[in-house]
């Protein structure tokens, strides 16, 4: 049986830079970290790597888990920072926020890049899209009027 999500996952090319955007500016706290080295095969059979060696953090807020990977061994291959929203895969993350306004301008200050100012509301929310370090969208979601799912 299914019981829910636990977590996503992020591979980036800088942790600090990582660490410093989700820890730091949106307030997820540090929960366990960790890494292996090319010798260590538990990796290799649950990722499908062969020599596989990273260091990384998880991460939480509230029910939300975050875990973030830099992988240095095997050399991984960029995000496409400019990857349109609309191309396979998974497009992006979403944290619901009180005063859609207000973090934007805060994550803005802090060097958070955006699509576009936050719009007027569509029926009961209001949403904007940003990007992270390394490009990935990071979804901004407000539910209006004490309104929800």
């Amino acid at each position: 049986m299914i019981k829910g999500i636990h977590h996503t996952a992020i591979s980036t090319g800088n942790l600090e830079d990582a660490l410093k955007f989700y820890r730091d500016i949106l307030g997820f706290k540090v929960i366990m970290k960790g890494g292996w080295k090319t010798d260590t095969d538990y990796p290799e059979k649950v990722l499908g790597l062969k020599d596989s060696a990273a260091r990384f953090f998880i991460l939480k807020r509230g029910d939300t888990h975050l875990e973030l990977f830099e992988y240095s061994s095997p050399a991984p291959q960029p995000l496409d920072r400019t990857r349109r929203v609309c191309d396979h895969g998974i497009t992006h993350i979403c944290l619901e926020v009180e005063d859609i306004e207000s973090e934007y301008k805060r994550l803005k200050d802090a060097g958070m890049s955006f699509h576009a100012a936050p719009p007027e509301a569509q029926g009961h929310m209001r949403a904007i899209y940003g990007r992270d370090p390394d490009g990935n969208v990071v979804e901004l979601l407000e539910f209006v009027d004490g309104s929800g799912p």
